[in-house]
C-alpha cells in the first residue's frame, strides 16, 4: 500500500482516521500502533513479524539497560548496547548484503536506523527507556514515516507519545500538506520520470548527448519531487495525528556547494550520520585530514546504507571527493560567487545521481560516454536530433521542476495560505492529483527500494 494510491487515500486512511479520532486519548497510541501494523501488513505481510520482533528486542534491551543506568555506563550497559546494535544491524546486513534473500523488507533501512538511534540515546542517558511497549511500538512503526522516513529521533516525539491533541487547524494544515506532497509525486515526479524510463528502454548507447543530459536532469527532478513529496505527505499525516515530523528537504538544488546540498537533502539521514558517526569520530575538530577521513567513513556507510552494488560505492566516492575538495580549498571560492557556485552544483549533482540510478557499472560507463562524447569519438554521431521531440513533450515539466525547486512557490503560497486563494490552489492540486492517480499506473516511491 502506497500513499499515492486510491486504496490508501480513500479506503485505509478514512477508516483509520475514524477509529483514531473517536477513540479515547488513552487508546490513541494503540490505535496508531495497530493501524500501522495493518498498513505494513497490506504491503509486506511476510515481514510484519520481523518488524514486530524489532520492537520487542529493542524494548527489552532498552529496559534492562536503563534499569541499571544508576550504576553508570559500565561494561554491562556497553555489552547490552553492543548486543542490541548487533541484532539491529545484523538483521539489516542479512537482508541487504548477504545475498541469501531476494526481497528486501519494506522500510528496514529506515526503521533500523530509527531504533538504533533510540537504543544509543538510552545508553547515553539522553532519554529514559520507554516503559510502555505500545508507545515504543507506535514510535517505531508509525505508518506516515515507516516505509521511507523521515527518520525521527525518539526525543523528538517522546512528549507527543504521551500528550497530544489535534485541532481543526492542525487537521486542515496537515491535509493541505498531504495534498501538496501528493502533487509533487504524481504531477511532477511520476510524469517527468517517464522520460528517464524511455531513455532506459531506448538503450544508453543509442541516445544523443543532448538527450543524455536531459535524462540526467529528468532523473534529478524525479528523485527530488518523489522523495520530497513522500516526506511532505508524511509530515502532513503526522500533523493530522498530532505529531511534528521533522522537515526532510529544504530546496537543495539552490545550494552553493555539494556540502550545502547534502545539508538540505534527506536532512534526517544526514543528521543521523552526523550525530552517531561523524561527531563521535571527531567531526571537523581534529584538522582537515582527519575531517576528510571522517567524511570517508560517513560516505562509505551512506553508500552501503543505500545498497551493496558497485554503483553506490561510486556514488558515495564521488560525493566524498567533491566534499573533500570543498573542505580543502574549493568552498572558499564557491562562497564568494553568485552564479558559478550554482552552475557547479547543477552540473555535478546530476552526474552523481547517474551513478545512483544506474546499477550496472558497464551501462553507467556507456551513459557517461553519451554525456561526454569526446571520451569515445563514435559516440558524438549517434541520433543527434532525438532530443527535440522529448524537449517538446517534457519542456513544461522541466520548467515546473525548476521553478518548484526554488523557494519562490513556497514563499508565495505562505502569503495566501490563509486566504481563499490558498484554498483554491490546494483544491486545484487535489483535482490534478486525483486525475493523475486515475490515469496512471501505480508507481511506488523510489526510496521504497532502500
Amino acid at each position: 500500500m502506497v500513499f499515492s494510491s486510491f486504496e490508501f487515500l480513500f479506503r485505509f486512511l478514512p477508516i483509520f482516521l475514524f477509529f483514531y479520532y473517536t477513540a479515547p486519548k488513552r487508546w490513541k497510541n494503540f490505535i496508531l500502533f495497530a493501524g500501522s501494523i495493518v498498513f505494513y501488513t497490506a504491503g509486506e505481510a511476510e515481514y510484519v513479524l520481523l518488524l514486530f520482533v524489532c520492537v520487542i528486542v529493542n524494548y527489552l534491551f532498552g529496559r534492562i539497560m536503563y534499569l541499571n543506568i544508576d550504576e553508570g555506563r559500565g561494561p554491562r550497559q556497553k555489552l547490552l548496547l553492543i548486543l542490541a546494535l548487533c541484532y539491529d544491524f545484523g538483521v539489516l546486513f542479512f537482508f541487504k548484503y548477504s545475498g541469501l534473500t531476494d526481497k528486501l523488507p519494506l522500510g528496514i533501512s529506515f526503521y533500523t536506523f530509527q531504533i538504533a538511534a533510540y537504543i544509543i540515546d538510552v545508553y547515553r542517558g539522553k532519554v529514559p527507556a520507554e516503559k510502555s511497549f505500545v508507545k515504543l511500538g507506535t514510535y517505531l512503526t508509525m505508518f506516515p514515516q515507516l516505509i521511507a522516513g523521515p527518520i525521527i529521533n525518539y526525543l523528538e516525539v517522546r512528549v507527543s507519545l504521551k500528550y497530544r491533541t489535534v485541532s481543526l487547524a492542525d487537521f486542515e494544515d496537515g491535509l493541505k500538506t498531504l495534498i501538496i506532497g501528493l502533487g509533487a509525486k504524481v504531477i511532477i515526479a511520476d510524469r517527468i520520470g517517464l522520460l528517464w524510463n524511455n531513455i532506459q528502454s531506448i538503450g544508453f548507447a543509442s541516445i544523443s548527448t543532448q538527450l543524455a543530459w536531459m535524462g540526467a536532469f529528468a532523473y534529478s527532478i524525479e528523485l527530488y519531487f518523489d522523495f520530497a513529496g513522500y516526506s511532505m505527505m508524511a509530515i502532513g499525516l503526522g500533523r493530522m495525528l498530532g505529531f511534528q515530523i521533522p522537515v526532510n528537504f529544504r530546496q537543495p538544488y539552490v545550494s552553493k556547494s555539494v556540502t550545502e546540498f547534502w545539508r538540505r537533502w534527506h536532512i534526517t539521514l544526514g543528521k543521523w550520520f552526523r550525530e552517531y558517526v561523524y561527531i563521535p569520530l571527531g567531526g571537523n575538530r581534529r584538522g582537515k585530514m582527519r575531517t576528510i577521513f571522517n567524511l570517508f567513513a560517513v560516505w562509505s556507510l551512506t553508500a552501503l546504507w543505500h545498497g551493496s552494488d558497485c554503483n553506490f560505492l561510486i556514488w558515495g566516492f564521488s560525493l566524498l571527493v567533491l566534499q573533500g575538495l570543498e573542505k580543502l580549498f574549493l568552498l572558499r571560492f564557491l562562497e564568494k560567487s553568485r552564479v558559478i557556485c550554482h552552475v557547479y552544483v547543477l552540473f555535478f549533482v546530476p552526474l552523481t545521481w547517474m551513478a545512483f540510478a544506474i546499477s550496472d557499472v558497464g551501462q553507467l560507463g556507456i551513459y557517461f560516454t553519451r554525456l561526454f562524447p569526446f571520451i569515445r569519438e563514435a559516440a558524438a554521431t549517434v541520433n543527434q536530433t532525438d532530443y527535440i521531440r522529448y524537449l517538446w513533450d517534457y519542456g513544461p515539466l522541466f520548467a515546473a521542476g525548476i521553478v518548484f525547486s526554488t523557494p519562490l512557490p513556497l514563499w508565495l503560497y505562505r502569503k495566501v495560505r490563509e486566504k481563499w486563494a490558498g484554498s483554491l490552489i490546494v483544491a486545484v492540486i487535489l483535482v490534478l492529483d486525483v486525475y493523475y492517480l486515475a490515469v496512471s499506473t501505480n508507481n511506488p516511491f523510489l526510496y521504497f527500494n532502500f
